[in-house]
């Protein structure tokens, strides 16, 4: 591979007090990092924040100012405490507003004579937000700036994802292969080292098991957007392995 490499960034907002007192348990951060990778997009950092408007604003600023894309998840169904959008909103300093195509989305799923008001919060967006569709439930998410901002419901969100992603400036996916070192970490961990620094260009991470007989084992991950250098680490970290004494 020659030539630079487009790096596309992203980070990812979880939204809600279920979350962080436990009560919900997060089944979206795991998805969408493998999607991303999968696309050539990398994942960099992940916060989680209350249903708190300053601290709402103030992630999604910091997250947007310094990644190519964030995705939001959770805080914009029906409820009082359903404030995401009305966050978003002022952290972009643009008014929100019941926008007519979010409204007749609903209205494909919702009978008009259930459309009440907490319904209605659903509609409300951003000024100059592009809508994101919401195949499942129709109530729709929507796209300002480089701030993408989904649903919180698992199945919701992936088919949110699915809309957006094609959408979505990506790069270089990341390539990998796993070496089963049969060898403890603590006896390869020196070795290790070495070959990650003559391979500046690939990372390399470790990650302990237990074999089926109990014994500590460690399965090692070489990743890199080019394919020969990661040939050229990988052979290195085969035959570091076959070198190393089983105990």
């Amino acid at each position: 591979m020659s030539g630079a490499v487009e790096l596309v960034t992203a980070g990812i907002l979880v939204i809600g007090d279920e979350i962080l007192s436990g009560r919900t348990k997060d089944r979206n951060i795991g998805y969408i990092a493998e999607y991303l990778t999968g696309i050539g997009i990398d994942l960099r950092e992940v916060r989680v924040v209350p249903d708190i408007e300053d601290e709402i604003v103030g992630a999604v600023n910091a997250l947007r100012a310094r990644y190519t894309y964030v995705f939001t998840t959770g805080g914009i169904g029906p409820t009082h405490d359903d404030i995401t959008a009305d966050s978003i909103a002022k952290a972009f300093g643009v008014p929100i507003h019941v926008d007519p195509r979010a409204r007749a989305m609903l209205l494909e799923y919702i009978k008009p004579e259930d459309l009440n008001e907490a319904r209605l919060r659903m509609a409300r967006i951003p000024a100059g937000a592009e809508l994101v569709p919401n195949p499942v439930s129709k109530a729709p998410g929507f796209w300002i700036g480089n701030v993408i901002v989904m649903a919180g419901v698992p199945t919701i969100m992936q088919a949110m994802l699915d809309q957006v992603a094609p959408k979505l400036r990506t790069g270089v996916q990341v390539l990998s292969e796993t070496v089963r070192a049969n060898a403890r970490e603590g006896d390869i961990g020196g070795p290790l080292k070495l070959i990650a620094e003559a391979h500046p260009d690939v990372t390399i991470g470790s990650y302990p098991f237990l074999d089926e007989d109990g014994r500590p084992n460690s399965n090692l991950v070489v990743r890199s957007r080019d394919p020969e250098k990661l040939a050229a680490a990988v052979a290195a970290v085969r035959a570091m392995a076959a070198a190393i004494p089983r105990r």
